[in-house]
């Protein structure tokens, strides 16, 4: 086994998420960085040999397309005696909404907030409707945070602008719970360990490139999307998030995109 084999499978098992990593979650992972675009395609046999070294069962991986096509992320079709994956036009706007969050190296933190208080009653729904369109960070069942100008059409809210002049530590805990709080630390000690411990000859195949950023970019989703983007203030001691982008942007750099082409190009 070459140095090159063994930094691969370690990097695997480094980047793997320990947390019960579901395999349609990380197929749509895998869609969203590298077959996002209409017209897209990924062969069966590509996906096959991009997820295989991650110790995912052929059976385990039919299931889960199975569950994305009947949950209408994924379609399927033949091109001659191989099976090609793309994502729907569902998939790809789903996809699309989270992709500049995943992959902002730097994010811009907005200088002006504000907080909307909600009746337990009729104005609830007023809110609930903000959370789930709009960035807005729930502190409580009738109390939430947001950036920006005040929204039109809350007049059944509560409304203020905000500066944060005391943030307790249990609002920092709801903000950044102790398993985000691990689950940040732990990959940014993994992505760090993966770049330094990189043979300076290693040329990983276009399918080794495309297995490491599917399980780097898997569980940095997992953790940006639940990471709030407030000023420091509002984030418990400790708390690892500039570094843990830091370390999953400096391997993101050193695996190179593969093209569909290169990936395809054995089907």
């Amino acid at each position: 086994m070459t140095t090159q084999n063994i930094w691969f499978q370690t990097s695997v098992t480094r980047l793997t998420d320990p947390q019960n990593q579901r395999v349609w979650s990380l197929i749509v992972s895998l869609f969203g960085d590298l077959a996002q675009q209409p017209g897209d395609r990924i062969s069966g046999g590509a996906l096959t040999r991009i997820i295989q070294p991650m110790g995912i069962k052929p059976e385990a991986m039919r299931v889960a397309l199975h569950r994305l096509r009947k949950d209408g992320w994924i379609e399927s079709t033949r091109s001659g005696r191989a099976s090609v994956h793309f994502l729907t036009d569902f998939g790809r706007a789903q996809s699309a909404k989270v992709t500049p969050r995943i992959y902002n190296r730097a994010p811009e933190i907005p200088k002006d907030w504000h907080i909307l208080i909600a009746e337990d009653g009729p104005g609830i729904h007023t809110l609930d409707d903000l959370l789930l369109a709009e960035n807005y960070i729930s502190i409580g069942r009738t109390v939430a945070l947001g950036s920006g100008p005040l929204p039109k059409n809350c007049d059944d809210l509560v409304a203020f602008e905000a500066t944060a002049r005391s943030v307790p530590d249990w609002l920092k805990t709801r903000l950044c719970p102790p398993d985000l709080i691990l689950a940040c630390k732990d990959l940014r000690d993994a992505a760090k360990s993966v770049t330094q411990n990189r043979p300076q000859d290693a040329h990983p195949t276009a399918w080794e490139i495309a297995a490491l950023r599917t399980l780097l970019i898997h569980r940095w989703r997992r953790v940006v999307l639940r990471h709030p983007g407030l000023p420091r203030a509002f984030f418990p001691s400790g708390w690892a998030g500039p570094d843990c982008r830091f370390e999953v942007f400096r391997l993101l750099d050193t695996l190179s995109f593969p093209t569909l082409d290169a990936l395809n190009k054995l089907d």
